[in-house]
């Protein structure tokens, strides 16, 4: 054949393989981005959410019944004001909230001898590290909250991208935090696999178009996790076949 039908052809055999293998979804382990939650994920610190807000709320004089504190597991605490301004008279505005109860939860923080990861978790972060995920954290806690935690329990150096509440203008179940964590990583959303405990986080999860883990704390109180692509009930059981095989 004339040398320019065989380019030609060599051209289009070469397009019809790199088709095939796109169709098939074949990629390396660092096109895919694991994004966790932090507080119930990495560090059962739901409970600690739990007690400081229900004395902070006191302290502002109103009630707030445990079944609707839980539903702001997960969420952002603009949010969690925004929601309780529309049922409760607050005594302040909900900068002003934001600002004090941000400043006290951290000094209640810091007054706890000691945090560390969930049972596994650390364990999970090396196995991702070594098969080459992409990990990172998309938290509605403020960067202030995140970044204490995370250098408490000494484990900040895993993450490549941190997201934080102060990174969005909508919390969970709004996708927002878990489409700007895809887009600063330049991965699409379908190769974004999100590890969450709560049902906001989940919702969140599906509504930016990723698969998502739920993870079942009893820390979290009561959340509905039937939303999720897969459900486990510790990091010790979750194998690097069951992540990949949620994108595969």
């Amino acid at each position: 054949q004339p040398p320019k039908v065989v380019a030609l052809a060599l051209i289009k055999a070469e397009k019809g393989i790199r088709s095939n293998m796109e169709g098939s979804v074949q990629f390396q382990n660092g096109d895919r981005c694991i994004i966790f939650d932090m507080d119930g994920v990495l560090v059962n610190s739901e409970p600690l959410h739990f007690e400081f807000e229900e004395k902070f709320f006191e302290s502002l004089g109103i009630t707030v019944s445990r079944e609707e504190h839980e539903t702001f597991v997960g969420t952002t605490n603009r949010t969690m004001w925004g929601r309780l301004s529309r049922s409760h008279i607050l005594p302040m505005t909900i900068p002003e909230l934001l600002i004090k109860g941000e400043r006290k939860f951290l000094t209640f923080l810091k007054n706890r001898k000691s945090m560390t990861p969930i049972p596994g978790v650390e364990e999970l972060l090396n196995r991702l590290t070594k098969a080459g995920f992409v990990i990172a954290l998309a938290s509605s806690s403020p960067s202030s909250i995140i970044n204490f935690i995370l250098s408490k329990c000494r484990i900040e150096n895993y993450f490549k991208i941190i997201m934080s509440g102060d990174d969005v203008e909508k919390g969970k179940p709004d996708p927002e935090i878990f489409l700007k964590t895809a887009e600063k990583n330049k991965t699409r959303p379908e190769n974004c696999i999100v590890i969450e405990d709560s049902e906001n986080g989940i919702t969140a999860a599906n509504r930016a178009g990723m698969k998502s883990i739920g993870y079942r704390n009893p820390g979290s109180g009561n959340q509905n996790l039937s939303g999720a692509d897969l459900i486990i009930e510790s990091f010790s059981s979750l194998t690097i076949s069951d992540i990949t095989n949620l994108i595969s």
